[in-house]
């Protein structure tokens, strides 16, 4: 048993592991009793926060399709350990064919919020994310309905996934001017093959002490080192199932990226997943990483990595 220690959010009384199990798998490929596995081994282990959202149905997903896979999963899985557990789902995209069924409307964060909640089989929400920005409604709508659900005990904290630094700055700036809580965590897209926010995002968020939560780190596996230099696609790997999820293995640009990032890790003396994990847990203002998996075996490397590196 390797037990991860814990790190302390940013604003909030939230400790969390410094790995966060993602679940946009779960249903497919992972089936649900194999992610209820999964989950228990993370719970034995340490791991105490998890990242969801309405939408996740694993690869069964569309653009539209209603989602709840996950949370369903997720609030089995945890019916047992309520009160040791962090966790973080989303709202904002699209989970139907109306109108009225994706942004960050009122009536829509409501709605779903109160959907969640239901799946998930929990009284509150612990992370509660704008998972994108809406065009379509005035982003002071979004901000007191969030504040409203924190006010009626539904949520605790909120934060937003998907935002630029135009938008985070004006989001804090209507926040401070009129009193209402800020968010805490922001989950934006990096890897070291992906490193825009490092010249923006990442220095404000130091600066307004907001933790970085980021997703898609591995970069759908290609940073994992499972793909031998893009020349043999393994069975039943992403690239293999879903290859419309990770970048293109052929592009030559990434290629030379993928090379400078394994160059790397050898002078350190690390396997490609090992240095990618470590480097990323290292930049500032990044308190935990979100991974998924499809195993048990997959989780427990990932755990021993973080682990012995505590």
């Amino acid at each position: 048993m390797q037990l991860l220690k814990k790190v302390k959010l940013r604003g909030s009384e939230l400790h969390v592991s410094k790995l966060c199990l993602g679940t946009m798998t779960f249903g497919n490929p992972v089936n649900e009793n194999e992610a209820i596995d999964i989950i228990h081994f993370a719970l034995e282990n340490g791991v105490n926060f998890f990242d969801t959202a309405n939408m996740y149905e694993g690869y069964d997903r569309y653009i539209g399709s209603p989602g709840g896979t996950a949370e369903k999963i997720l609030g089995k899985s945890i019916i047992q350990s309520r009160s040791d557990v962090v966790i973080a789902t989303k709202v904002g995209m699209k989970i139907g064919l109306n109108s009225d069924d994706e942004g960050l409307s009122p009536k829509h964060i409501t709605r779903e919020c109160d959907k969640s909640l239901n799946r998930l089989g929990v009284d509150y929400i612990d992370i509660y994310y704008m998972h994108k920005p809406d065009p379509n409604t005035d982003i002071r709508y979004s901000i007191d309905t969030f504040n409203e659900l924190i006010v009626n005990g539904k949520i605790k904290y909120w934060g937003l996934s998907n935002f630029n630094i135009e938008q985070t700055k004006n989001i804090l700036k209507i926040c401070d001017s009129s009193s209402y809580s800020r968010p805490i965590v922001i989950q934006p897209s990096y890897s070291l093959i992906n490193r825009d926010i490092e010249n923006d995002l990442i220095p404000l968020c130091d600066l307004e002490q907001i933790s970085i939560i980021p997703y898609q780190i591995l970069e759908g596996g290609l940073l994992t080192g499972k793909y031998d230099n893009n020349i043999n696609i393994p069975i039943n790997s992403r690239a293999q199932l879903k290859p419309e999820w990770i970048p293109k293995l052929h592009d030559a640009e990434l290629k030379i990226k993928l090379d400078l990032i394994q160059n790397e890790s050898k002078i350190k003396k690390r396997n490609l997943l090992e240095h990618t994990i470590l480097e990323t847990l290292n930049i500032l203002s990044i308190e935990s990483v979100i991974i998924g998996v499809t195993s048990i075996k997959q989780l427990d490397n990932i755990i021993k990595i973080i682990y012995d590196n505590q």
